[in-house]
């Protein structure tokens, strides 16, 4: 013999439904908001605008090679000869202010990063660099790096972790 289902019943299943999907959406928002939060904390102490970035190329070898996950820090002290500087290059232009001037290389490189400056750029400034290197972990940024490369990876990765949310029960 087969059961039937009142309204009553229909309801209390939609409505357990209704609160599972409400706690998993709880769930996603506490993960994203304490990332965040992390991040924050992250930028405070280090005084970075990025204070953990990705060697995406061979220019640091034999030092760093690429997928090595930098840590970095920025203080007030003088940039010095042989520190490892992570810098970005702005597109506008900024006049002289007596700062000191800074050319980099890469460890395997030859000729000096002049060519990822700005178009006509011969130095970098205090205000280009973003953090120096204080620490890595080998390896660990090539999921940064085939994501990148390989944007169909990133479409399947954040599938599987939507389907891994709504099937999870807590």
């Amino acid at each position: 013999m087969g059961w039937i289902i009142g309204g009553d019943s229909i309801d209390s299943i939609i409505s357990i439904q209704i609160r599972q999907l409400l706690t998993q959406a709880i769930t996603l928002g506490r993960i994203v908001s304490s990332a965040l939060i992390i991040w924050k904390i992250l930028l405070c102490v280090t005084g970075c605008e990025s204070p953990v970035v990705v060697d995406l190329s061979f220019s640091m070898e034999p030092g760093f090679k690429r997928g090595d996950m930098l840590f970095l820090h920025m203080n007030e002290t003088p940039i010095r000869a042989g520190e490892i500087l992570v810098f970005n290059i702005e597109v506008h232009e900024r006049r002289d202010t007596g700062e000191v001037k800074v050319l980099t290389k890469g460890d395997s490189n030859v000729q000096p990063d002049k060519r990822l400056y700005a178009p006509g750029q011969e130095w970098l400034y205090r205000h280009h660099v973003v953090g120096r290197a204080v620490g890595f972990l080998p390896y660990v940024g090539w999921l940064t790096i085939i994501v990148t490369e390989n944007p169909i990876i990133k479409y399947v990765l954040i599938g599987a972790l939507g389907l891994f949310i709504i099937t999870s029960k807590n």
